[in-house]
């Protein structure tokens, strides 16, 4: 593994987990993690976070996170990857990319369908667009039995009609990065889905429901994602050159999330880790824990 002796985390940032970790949404195939990946999957390991799931969300960065994972496996660190068009880029849609997402979607390193789903908030892509290629995904998850990675953004009550229409066809599925109201978080739960949890609840701004809610999400349907580069705590106790975000920061967003529960973070940790190593079907040595501070493999 790489060496983690750069200054890019102050000392105050460089928490250990006391389990290990699975972040679910990792987007390192950005640009901004091209210079230094190797120190950034360092620094993830030396955070005691060994499971990345790295998030494609067109056929160019799906078919990138397959590549990083293939080359960066083992050290200590397991990579796996999603293949989906996001709903910005539902315009392009066509047999074509349906073909390409099959593909993808077929290669082992490929635990999700997505990053797939409704954003009626910016509408890069029309609604009816959108809906289009979210139908025609879910059909590609109810073919694959693979689960699904989902985003919604002001879109609760179209997602929560869609998903139901595919609810006896498709496996699991997930909402990550989850910021809607208590109505639209108990909709997703009673469609037995699953809440992936980022920093925003850190935010002092847009957060604060969040913390109100996040005792009510069954431990068995909760999972934790940093959604690097973007969503970086606004509570950290150091700034950041960059502001960039990363998966070694992981374990700062479940000691939030652990308080406003009203546990652990070593209990918060243990319970997440579980519950994605089912959702995502990943072997059971995919994050063997490490005593507190060792970075060997």
């Amino acid at each position: 593994m790489a060496d983690t002796s750069d200054d890019f985390l102050p000392e105050t940032l460089r928490i250990t987990s006391p389990r290990p970790l699975v972040d679910i949404g990792a987007n390192l195939t950005h640009d901004s993690f091209a210079r230094d990946l190797p120190a950034v999957l360092g620094r993830a390991r030396a955070a005691n976070v060994t499971t990345l799931i790295l998030t494609g969300t067109d056929r160019e960065h799906a078919e990138q996170a397959v590549a990083m994972a293939r080359e960066h496996a083992g050290g200590g660190l397991a990579l796996h990857a999603t293949a989906g068009v996001h709903p910005h880029d539902a315009n392009r849609w066509d047999a074509g990319l349906a073909a390409a997402m099959r593909e993808l979607q077929r290669q082992p390193e490929v635990v999700a369908v997505g990053e797939c789903g409704l954003d009626f908030n910016r509408n890069f892509s029309t609604p009816a667009e959108q809906e289009r290629a979210f139908e025609a995904q879910l059909g590609l998850a109810a073919e694959s039995g693979k689960p699904l990675f989902l985003l919604e953004r002001d879109a609760g009550r179209r997602m929560r009609e869609m998903l139901h229409a595919f609810r006896d066809e498709i496996t699991d599925a997930v909402v990550h990065c989850f910021t809607a109201d208590r109505a639209t978080l108990f909709g997703y739960l009673d469609l037995d889905l699953h809440i992936g949890l980022t920093g925003w609840l850190c935010d002092e701004r847009r957060g604060h429901h969040l913390r109100e809610l996040v005792a009510e999400i069954p431990a068995t349907r909760l999972m934790v994602e940093t959604d690097c580069p973007y969503l970086l705590p606004r509570n950290l106790p150091a700034k950041l050159k960059g502001r960039r975000h990363e998966p070694a920061l992981l374990p700062w967003i479940v000691r939030e999330i652990a308080h406003w529960r009203g546990e652990s973070e070593a209990e918060l940790a243990a319970a997440t880790t579980a519950t994605a190593r089912r959702f995502f079907r990943l072997p059971a040595d995919a994050t063997r824990e490490t005593r507190h501070g060792d970075t060997t493999s």
